[in-house]
């Protein structure tokens, strides 16, 4: 097998392990609202732990390499409230109901809707970095996959609790999964000439902001919903150790 083989098969590992969160409906307990709260909080902690300590930090670092340190600041903090607000409009298409069910599944499909637009750019990175060194490219893979599992947990669990369906979980999680090999396939028929630093430090910046605001206007109000603000701040704190803990090692 050539490079861009292994390239390819290295991002859709990745982008797959998505769908090792979904199991977390097989399991059994009649403690529903303590899953759905614990479940979305944690996931909202990774987002937040993902942004802060990986994506704006390496789009930062990618502008610092060529710019001075003050425009790089700015750029990035530009490109994150860029996110933001697309976020927020992609969050205004799907309009709120008073339901608890309906709201849980509005959380579920905006949270496969930014993960999607998430994993794209994890594509292209997994893909252009494999390409280049693969064993690099295998431990760019395993990092994803560490934090794409909670955010599996984060379109499942909505989903599931919201339709009583265990085959939708799946099939919305592999929907978002599949994105990253999308990314790849992208990078490898028209994006990988072009590509360079500064447009994946504008798309990692971007989505910083996205998962931001999607983790503190939709996962954390709908945990609120079904568990304690101590419970939530707990989860948050669990999460954003775990990822420290992973960015530490494999760094």
């Amino acid at each position: 097998m050539n490079h861009a083989t292994h390239s390819f098969i290295i991002s859709t590992i990745a982008g797959l392990t998505t769908l090792i969160g979904a199991l977390i409906i097989f399991i059994k307990s009649d403690k529903r609202n303590n899953i759905i709260c614990s479940s979305l909080s944690f996931s909202a902690g990774v987002m937040i732990a993902i942004s802060i300590f990986d994506l704006i930090p390496t789009s930062f670092k990618y502008l610092s390499d060529t710019y001075n340190i003050i425009p790089a600041m700015l750029v990035v903090s530009l490109f994150t409230i860029i996110g933001i607000i697309i976020s927020f409009f992609i969050s205004k298409l799907i309009p709120e109901k008073k339901e608890d069910n309906n709201n849980l599944f509005r959380t579920g499909i905006l949270s496969m809707i930014v993960l999607m637009l998430h994993n794209i750019p994890e594509g292209i990175a997994t893909f252009i970095t494999s390409m280049n060194d693969i064993t690099f490219g295998i431990t760019i893979a395993l990092a994803i996959s560490l934090h794409n599992i909670p955010e599996g947990i984060s379109i499942a669990v909505p989903i599931y609790y919201s339709t009583n369906s265990k085959l939708k979980p799946f099939i919305y999680t592999f929907i978002a999964g599949i994105s990253e090999l999308f990314g790849a396939m992208l990078t490898y028929k028209f994006l990988y000439p072009y590509m360079n630093d500064l447009i994946l430090s504008f798309l990692f910046a971007i989505i910083g902001g996205l998962m931001i605001h999607i983790a503190i206007s939709e996962l954390l109000p709908s945990a609120n919903r079904y568990g304690s603000i101590n419970k939530i701040i707990k989860e948050v704190i669990y999460a954003a150790i775990l990822m420290l803990i992973c960015h530490y090692l494999l760094h």
